[in-house]
């Protein structure tokens, strides 16, 4: 992407896009403090929101701090059902951009009924239900989101959840010195044209990766953004059983495939469905590429921004009014103070 391109510029999510890298050179790790002592004095930590406030941020995190084998259990569920769960024993932290979402009004009241002690709000606006009702909220210094799809806000909720679940963990949050310059070229780079345009001409495009938000995430953004259907394939479950329902007319994207699963893809995607199947990866494949920086701790937030790109430019080849969905809304549920 390119600010001084009026292909981009003319767009409200490709400029909220770019200023991703700024919001992590601005964030400070020190904002999750409060938090810390009374989530480590439950059991847990579970980590709930909806849609892009709760994919990306709260999966990310969970799957750094296993990789890092911390023993603190965080979890994540969607707000309805952790309705029916028994909270009392661990710590909430309910995340929202506007702060209104119906879903979390509703638990935080539950647990604020009950007398929890340790549930906590972040949204992106002061004087908003999820950051009142909370017994400590936290407000993310992004600012106001014009486009309908969330991008700068959804990376400044992972780095606040990051800071939070290292600080419990007693690990080193993110570094925001090391991490930004890294957004800023990942967010810089342009896919291939060659590699945009069968997307852009597939009725559908799976994304297929790590069940750590990023995929996930993109299969959200993909109906947001190119209007067109999606399909998230955690793992390696593009090769077990739903190529026998693929059509040749679709597309998988692999973010950062597993190295040894890649010829198992080609075999059964590629050559036994007719599939198109690219990846986004800090390393060359066998598919055609997107590559991006290999960015250690930030592979997460990478990906992400890579695939916003390749979405991006997938819209854009088909003319679509990025900024103007149909029926998508910027909050999909919102509290009406009933």
């Amino acid at each position: 992407m390119n600010l001084q391109d009026a292909r981009y510029t003319r767009f409200a999510i490709a400029r909220e896009m770019l200023e991703t890298a700024d919001v992590v050179k601005r964030f400070d790790a020190k904002a999750a403090k409060p938090f810390l002592k009374p989530i480590q004095k439950k059991k847990g930590l579970l980590l709930t929101g909806e849609g892009s406030s709760r994919i990306f941020p709260a999966k990310r995190a969970m799957a750094a701090l296993r990789r890092k084998g911390a023993s603190f259990p965080v979890w994540t569920e969607g707000a309805t059902q952790a309705l029916e769960y028994g909270l009392a024993d661990q710590a909430v932290i309910a995340a929202s951009n506007s702060g209104k979402t119906k879903e979390l009004v509703r638990l935080l009241k539950k647990l604020q009924a009950g007398g929890h002690e340790a549930f906590f709000g972040v949204a992106a606006a002061a004087g908003t239900p999820v950051v009142d009702l909370a017994v400590e909220g936290h407000v993310l210094a992004c600012g106001k989101e014009d486009a309908v799809a969330a991008t700068k806000s959804v990376v400044e909720q992972a780095l606040f959840i990051d800071a939070v679940c290292s600080g419990v963990a007693g690990l080193a949050p993110l570094d925001v010195k090391a991490g930004a310059p890294l957004v800023a070229e990942t967010l810089s780079r342009a896919p291939d044209a060659k590699l945009v345009e069968p997307l852009a001409k597939a009725s559908k495009l799976y994304f297929a990766g790590r069940n750590d938000g990023v995929a996930e995430e993109l299969t959200l953004k993909t109906n947001e953004i190119t209007r067109k259907k999606s399909g998230f394939l955690e793992g390696t479950y593009a090769v077990h059983g739903i190529e026998e329902v693929m059509d040749p007319g679709e597309a998988v994207i692999l973010i950062e495939p597993f190295p040894d699963e890649e010829e198992k893809f080609e075999e059964v995607l590629v050559k036994g469905v007719g599939l198109t199947v690219v990846a986004v990866s800090s390393r060359p494949t066998r598919f055609p590429t997107f590559l991006i920086p290999d960015g250690g701790p930030w592979r997460e937030v990478l990906g992400l921004c890579a695939g916003w790109s390749l979405l991006l430019e997938i819209g854009l080849s088909l003319g679509i009014d990025l900024d103007k969905p149909v029926r998508a809304r910027k909050v999909g549920n919102e509290y009406l103070g009933k």
